[in-house]
């Protein structure tokens, strides 16, 4: 039993020596690495390498976590599809707008408020980088349950995909109705996954890898 014990130990041990070497590294280089955008490859805007800089340990939080940010951008990307055949459709040209602000604002935003911080706290361990995450991590998450649910507050709700827009839609046409249902499951699911990344992302701190 105590040789099992220690053959653990040693592991671990082994562990956050390779963790403490990586952050290391990832310091000393951190100047030349933060300049090189790298992602998307295709067309290069930001620097992200997860399987470099990240711990290993800590890897499969943090593609969840840009998992998250990939869906709040297909979300908005939608959302401006969708409301673009509801314009098109006679709903009037300011949901269209309202939709394009979301889109623009939101997508960058949530990179910098939210997933950015994240990604600079798993490589520095960051107690203040991880507080402000999980306060605006929180904040994406209502604007998702609310997007979702897209009550009639601006516009009658219609520049957001939630359920209450697509049941009023549908009353004027089945064809866009279909495309705000499709737009509320897209919000639905981000909510469900965004949620259970931040229990395991929280999970994670509290030591209970």
């Amino acid at each position: 039993m105590k040789a099992q014990e220690l053959a653990a130990l040693e592991a671990d041990l082994n562990r956050r020596e390779t963790d403490i070497r990586r952050r290391e590294e990832a310091v000393s280089g951190a100047v030349v690495r933060t300049d090189k955008r790298n992602w998307p490859p295709c067309f290069p805007i930001i620097h992200h390498d997860i399987a470099k800089e990240i711990p290993i340990h800590a890897q499969k939080l943090q593609y969840l976590a840009f998992l998250t940010w990939l869906g709040i951008v297909l979300c908005l990307v939608f959302n401006v599809v969708a409301i673009t055949v509801c314009w098109i459709k006679g709903g009037g040209v300011k949901i269209f707008f309202l939709a394009i602000i979301y889109a623009f604002i939101g997508c960058p935003l949530s990179y910098v408020l939210w997933y950015k911080p994240l990604y600079n706290a798993m490589r520095t361990d960051s107690a203040l980088r991880f507080g402000w995450f999980f306060m605006f991590y929180l904040l994406h998450i209502a604007f998702c349950i609310f997007a979702a649910i897209a009550p009639p507050v601006i516009f009658r709700g219609k520049s957001l995909t939630g359920i209450l827009a697509a049941i009023d839609i549908f009353s004027d046409s089945a064809f866009v109705g279909i495309f705000y249902l499709v737009g509320f499951g897209l919000f639905c699911l981000e909510s469900l996954l965004s949620f259970w990344v931040l229990q395991k992302i929280y999970s994670f701190i509290r030591g209970n890898k």
